[in-house]
């Protein structure tokens, strides 16, 4: 005779898949930030942001998921500002973990727009008579150079905008000039006056010695053909420095 069997349950099991499937999944900490971010924008304005926040809403289009606010604060704090993120080289912005190809390029799409904005303020007018908009400009485009550029904007006889052209690029500390190849493009431009502008990526604008007799020579270069150095301008991100400004000119 043989042993009495375990009764088995026939009761309906559930089907554990199915229960650990539907169980709610825990909301992460930033679920319904992008939402709130973009109410508090049209609500306020974009002004009333603070970087980062600006920034954010930049970084969403870029980014269609997920929490980009720690993205946006080490950005922030790898190139010191706003300006410095979008002045910023796509390799040195690939540096940061989360930018690819794609996100460093809408950053340079989003720096070259202003910077053609604050081109077009300057183009207009006579650029003596529109000084503030050409500070913004020459900030815009050098303040946060990582190495300096040597630039020169020619002007005609109504001192408006000829050309904005980088005459030479350097170290991060020196750019060659060449006082004859910049009066010899006045001549092939017909300019009538010049500006000198070049940076000093250490972050302070004061003109140097060097500084000081590379503009004396331009000035010397030009005065026998009557093209005039209006100024020479050191941009940085402390500021800029007028070399008229300062009695140097």
């Amino acid at each position: 005779m043989s042993s009495p069997s375990a009764v088995e349950d026939t009761s309906p099991q559930p089907d554990l898949w199915r229960v650990v499937r539907r169980a709610p999944k825990p909301r992460p900490h930033y679920a319904g930030h992008r939402d709130r971010l973009r109410e508090r924008a049209q609500a306020g304005g974009l002004a009333a942001l603070p970087d980062y926040e600006l920034l954010e809403l930049f970084l969403f289009r870029a980014i269609p998921r997920g929490d980009v606010k720690p993205l946006a604060k080490q950005l922030l704090a790898r190139f010191g500002s706003l300006g410095g993120v979008l002045g910023a080289t796509p390799e040195e912005l690939r540096t940061v973990k989360g930018v690819g190809e794609t996100l460093a390029l809408d950053l340079k799409l989003l720096h070259e727009t202003a910077l053609r904005t604050a081109r077009e303020a300057v183009g207009k007018r006579p650029v003596i008579s529109s000084w503030s908009a050409l500070l913004a400009y020459v900030k815009t485009a050098l303040a946060h150079e990582a190495r300096e550029q040597f630039r020169v904007l020619f002007l005609d006889k109504k001192n408006q905008l000829i050309a904005d052209e980088t005459m030479n690029r350097g170290t991060v500390d020196h750019a060659p000039v060449y006082p004859r190849e910049v009066v010899r493009r006045a001549l092939e431009l017909s300019a009538s006056a010049v500006i000198l502008v070049h940076n000093h990526p250490s972050g302070d604008p004061t003109p140097s010695a060097a500084d000081v007799d590379m503009t004396r020579q331009v000035v010397d270069a030009g005065r026998s053909l009557r093209i005039a150095v209006h100024d020479h301008l050191v941009v940085a991100r402390d500021g800029v420095a007028s070399f008229k400004a300062l009695g140097l000119l």
